[in-house]
């Protein structure tokens, strides 16, 4: 039985990069998205291969299990395709590609993947990423080590842990088959796309309900427009609904649409290299496929630069706390240079400190009750002293209430003994 349903593909080298690496195949009912490794040469070539290799299952299947089977043998056959392309040509050794595939068949979508492109189901409005990342850093968030968010800044976040490659003859596909349903959309597209436009805006662009190929463009411009560090290949199909239906005939697009792609380029010239560093540097390769322990070494490096961050933070935060200590006995001291005049119950007091209080702590401290009542002041300085009067010094405060107590005797017309002068040595300095 044939798929129905209509279907996009489109790649572009991004800004950066001066070639496309990228591959990707849109057909009747296969639909698939390979991402090349290994330099300017070598990841056209993966790419190219892994393509060229699938696109003769693009054929109707009696079951999901043949679906199944066959793309399992197409993509170790492809490994093998690897292996001895590099055997034969020393220049592209270490080449490889991921693989995100798709064959539907009747109501089901066999998938098939390995590396780190992508394949997002939008259905009912929601996006869901349905392919695992075999990354570094999807290890780092399984593990719980790093959020997903962190994932997408890290700086390994382009070493892979599984891919088509040379290295191995048996690679470990991820293979599952999911139900679908009319009016689903399958996003399959290389980390270009993924690693630059979060699935806010994918499902944004989603929900706009254009066909395939208007999707992809806008998507694509995304892309472009957040710098397009890597190559981007989309590849976009749904499953009826409203769309005309795809007439049949594959698209190929990146590397793979090129009658040339899997010919080996010239190598440059040292001279080229150095007058060109930045065309240079664009066609590294974005991807690394690490040795057996290299997971293991980068997972105690990431262990020692947490360690790191960690004591770096407790430090500042013991460095931020002495500070604040340090800064607050510093002005607590100078409040104890301080004095002020003010009430006590119904008599006044003479004060160390300020009229401040730091929640249940008061920074002022009552050095002396005068016994002046405040009953016995005339009404304006019975109000200043319950406002309370600053003095410069402790000399200052006895002044001021010496003066109280002469407006009290005018009162009560009584004569109270004068509060003592204190001597210079009794005077804390001010």
């Amino acid at each position: 039985m044939v798929f129905e349903g209509s279907s996009a593909a489109i790649s572009h080298t991004g800004k950066v990069r001066s070639n496309n690496q990228d591959s990707g195949y849109s057909g009747a009912n296969l639909f698939v998205v390979a991402d090349g490794m290994g330099g300017h040469a070598g990841g056209d070539v993966a790419s190219s291969i892994a393509i060229h290799r699938i696109e003769g299952l693009d054929h109707a299947y009696e079951s999901t299990d043949d679906a199944q089977a066959e793309l399992q043998a197409a993509a170790t056959t492809a490994a093998s395709d690897l292996v001895r392309a590099s055997k034969d040509r020393p220049e592209l050794a270490g080449l490889g590609t991921t693989l995100s595939a798709i064959i539907m068949v009747d109501d089901y979508a066999v998938i098939g993947h390995i590396g780190d492109s992508r394949i997002y189901l939008f259905r009912d409005d929601e996006l869901t990423q349905i392919s695992a990342d075999h990354t570094f850093v999807q290890r780092l968030v399984d593990s719980g080590r790093i959020t997903p968010e962190e994932a997408r800044y890290h700086p390994r976040r382009s070493v892979l842990m599984r891919v088509l490659s040379d290295m191995d003859i048996d690679p470990e596909l991820d293979m599952f088959v999911m139900p679908t349903h009319p009016g689903d959309r399958w996003l399959l597209c290389s980390d270009g796309l993924s690693g630059v436009v979060d699935e806010l805006h994918i499902a944004k662009a989603m929900r706009l309900g254009l066909a395939p190929g208007r999707t992809s463009d806008i998507l694509l411009k995304q892309a472009l427009d957040g710098g397009a560090p890597d190559n981007v290949t989309i590849v976009m199909v749904d499953v009826g609904g409203a769309h005309p239906l795809s007439s049949g005939t594959p698209t190929v697009v990146g590397s793979a649409a090129n009658p040339q792609g899997i010919i080996v380029p010239a190598a440059r010239s040292s001279l080229t290299g150095w007058l060109h560093p930045v065309r240079q540097a664009a066609n590294e390769p974005t991807h690394f496929e690490p040795a057996a322990d290299y997971l293991e070494e980068l997972i105690e490096e990431d262990k020692r630069r947490s360690r790191r961050r960690r004591i770096g933070w407790i430090a500042a935060l013991v460095a931020a706390i002495g500070l604040l200590v340090g800064a607050g006995v510093v002005a607590y001291n100078w409040t104890q240079t301080r004095y002020f005049v003010g009430a006590d119950d119904d008599s006044v007091v003479i004060f160390r400190g300020v009229q401040q209080s730091i929640g249940p702590i008061s920074l002022s401290t009552e050095i002396e009750d005068t016994e002046i009542l405040l009953a016995d002041l005339p009404p304006y300085q019975r109000s200043a002293v319950e406002r309370t009067i600053n003095a410069r010094s402790l000399s200052d405060a006895e002044a001021i209430v010496n003066r109280l107590r002469v407006s009290a005797e005018e009162v009560t017309g009584e004569t109270p003994a004068p509060t003592p002068t204190p001597t210079p040595s009794e005077e804390p300095a001010s």
